[in-house]
């Protein structure tokens, strides 16, 4: 959620900085800025009517101990609740509507994010490691998996439908091993804290991370009187752990490691780029977030896109590193860079993580707030969140980086401690 104060004070800001990520304020805008006038005019009303209540509420109190006559002190009460009751009732409306506009709008973007509309204005900041090169006719994953006899398509569909897939023997072993191996390193070498959570949420915790109400379509509801969904990331319970709380500012930064499965209905994505592993409902996700003061923020989520690069350079994998522009950033962030592996079988480099910095805009919403020395005013906490890294497209890039002439696939030689000391995937005899 947006800072309130900079809504009231530089709205003419807000409606530059939401222009340049592709939302037309319209008047949406001008009714912000009343709601909130109307909620600050309404408050000191309603404080003083409680004020003045308690006060003849001890009036009240001592005239029946004395014995003396009450009635008009009474009736003065009665004045002074219906007087709360109404600016409640007042302030709950104004609230309910300025919540509705405030919910629907993307964070702002960072000063140092390019301003631009689509992928393409996206900007590279390094290539880490070279492409391998082939003397054969390289494959792409939707091909090698099923020849290994490690990737079942067919067999998914007949089970769940489209868009899920089955992992069998040595293709198992390979995403259980990835998903090991980038708990250890985050976890071991990183000093992550590693959590299990919930894989379903409620509507509280996904409208914290900005998932609701814009973006419900996306979800996966659990049916009956649930007010649960499955998880689309383990950014949702992470970054909702610390829920209604103020943090002692001298433990930040606080930073969480989990796997989970992730489920998406990828609403509006039907027909593009849905072949093979990419655009799954289910797919396996390591996610690493982080909470931080806000002068720490930046350095943090420099450390944690490094850390999530970390992974594709003990498995030998290139990739690039791309800071994206304003109209292509998530909803909630303010800063995001995208880690691209090479894909020998679709001759292109491809997302496999994303990393973000929302700063405060999630802890507004899910209200997570921290005391700069452990005391004072509170204010609020960024939160960080990242891929360290997608399971599913790293099997991708092992499979068609580490093939070979004869069918088989190399695994790399940090993962191998991990499958039972296996150091190639055969083509079944």
């Amino acid at each position: 959620m947006l800072d309130p104060i900079l809504l009231r004070e530089r709205p003419e800001d807000v409606r530059a900085g939401l222009a340049h990520r592709g939302v037309d304020l319209g008047d949406r805008l001008d009714a912000l800025v009343r709601l909130d006038t109307s909620r600050r005019e309404i408050l000191p009303v309603l404080e003083n009517a409680r004020r003045q209540r308690k006060e003849l509420g001890g009036k009240i109190a001592q005239a029946k101990r004395e014995g003396l006559p009450a009635e008009g002190l009474l009736e003065e009460g009665q004045r002074y609740g219906d007087q709360i009751k109404e600016q409640e009732e007042k302030l709950d409306t104004v609230e309910a509507e300025r919540d509705a506009l405030s919910l629907m709008l993307p964070n702002l973007a960072h000063e140092s994010v390019p301003v631009g509309v689509s992928e393409t204005d996206n900007e590279e900041m390094r290539r880490v490691g070279n492409p391998p090169t082939f003397d054969f006719e390289v494959k792409a994953h939707w091909d090698l998996g099923p020849q290994l006899g490690i990737l079942d398509f067919e067999r998914s569909t007949r089970i769940a439908g489209a868009r899920f897939s089955v992992l069998l023997g040595a293709g198992a072993r390979l995403g259980r091993a990835l998903i090991n191996f980038m708990l250890d390193l985050h976890g071991g070498e990183y000093g992550y804290t590693e959590v299990e959570p919930p894989f379903l949420a409620n509507s509280n915790a996904l409208i914290g991370t900005g998932n609701l109400p814009k973006f419900e379509q996306d979800l996966f509801k659990v049916e009956g009187d649930w007010d649960l969904y499955l998880i689309p990331t383990a950014e949702v319970p992470l970054c909702n752990l610390h829920r209604d709380e103020i943090l002692d500012g001298t433990t930040l930064p606080i930073r969480y490691v989990a796997y989970t499965p992730c489920f998406r209905s990828e609403a509006g994505s039907y027909g593009k780029d849905v072949r093979g592993l990419f655009r799954q409902h289910q797919f396996d996700k390591v996610e690493l977030v982080a909470y931080a003061r806000p002068d720490q923020s930046y350095e943090i989520h420099e450390q944690l896109t490094g850390h999530a690069e970390e992974v594709l350079k003990r498995l030998g994998l290139a990739y690039r590193t791309m800071m994206l522009c304003t109209g292509d950033m998530g909803f909630a962030a303010a800063k995001t860079y995208d880690i691209e592996v090479w894909l020998p079988g679709q001759n292109a480099y491809r997302e496999i993580s994303s990393c973000s910095n929302t700063e405060g805009f999630q802890a507004r919403r899910a209200n997570i707030k921290f005391r700069p020395d452990g005391k004072g005013k509170p204010e609020h906490v960024h939160t960080l969140n990242g891929s360290g890294v997608a399971v599913g497209r790293t099997i991708i890039a092992i499979l068609e980086n580490y093939q070979r002439r004869d069918g088989s696939v190399v695994i790399p030689e940090v993962l191998r401690p991990y499958m039972r000391g296996q150091e190639v995937i055969e083509p079944p005899a």
